[in-house]
């Protein structure tokens, strides 16, 4: 694979076409990106956590071409200076790393099954609060690195959050959501009643019309019955 890459390359400063070098070198840092090592701490980056608790410090990694002998660890921000918490090495995926710790009440709780190598901090104090760092390196990608920075708070006691505006507008939007639902309600009774109103009428229009087209006929039938005098 070298071979090949080192012969393109040579190629392309013998011809000096630069479009398809630029694009061929493009190419190579999309793979190189899509291969590389990625630590993640999760979406939400920090926690906070009450003194004397204990709490996760989450961390797991992904690689698309795979793990050999990968390299972790996680350290502390003392101040700018980085205290190692623990570290390890991976040497494959379906091996269980063997963890040192450096520092009191620190636990691995994390699987190189699931790609995780979260710790579990027991009995939390304010001291431990700070940034934690996670880090990793896999030789298999010619030693790519990458961390991610995870940052726990320590507080006496959480805070208690005020629901009172979500409540009010809760009760604003379901009002105005059962006055909507009232009005479309009497709207439809006010039509049902308006069209059965105007069924009525009509039937009486009807059978008014027809008692004055049989009286008129009637009228008719008594005069055109007298026999004309005599003369």
């Amino acid at each position: 694979m070298e071979t090949w890459i080192n012969g393109v390359l040579h190629r392309c400063t013998h011809f000096r076409d630069i479009v398809h070098c630029g694009l061929f070198i493009g190419l190579l840092l999309g793979i190189w990106q899509v291969t590389a090592l990625e630590m993640s701490v999760g979406k939400i980056p920090f926690i906070e956590a009450v003194n004397g608790s204990t709490v996760l410090l989450p961390c797991t990694y992904a690689s698309c071409i795979g793990i050999k002998n990968l390299y972790f660890n996680w350290q502390y921000d003392d101040n700018g200076t980085m205290e190692k918490v623990c570290e390890a090495v991976i040497p494959n995926e379906n091996m269980e790393p063997h963890v040192n710790v450096f520092r009191e009440r620190v636990e691995f709780v994390g699987s190189s099954k699931t790609s995780n190598i979260s710790i579990l901090l027991w009995n939390i104090t304010f001291d431990d609060e700070g940034q934690y760092t996670c880090y990793g390196r896999n030789p298999k990608e010619k030693g790519r690195n990458h961390s991610a920075i995870f940052t726990l708070i320590v507080v006496d006691k959480l805070r208690v959050v005020d629901n009172t505006l979500t409540l009010i507008i809760a009760a604003a939007v379901g009002g105005s959501i059962g006055l909507l639902m009232a009005f479309m309600l009497l709207k439809n009774f006010t039509l049902y009643v308006l069209a059965k109103i105007e069924e009525k009428n009509k039937e009486c229009l009807v059978s008014s019309s027809g008692i004055d087209n049989t009286e008129n006929g009637l009228s008719g039938s008594k005069a055109g019955s007298k026999t004309p005098k005599k003369a």
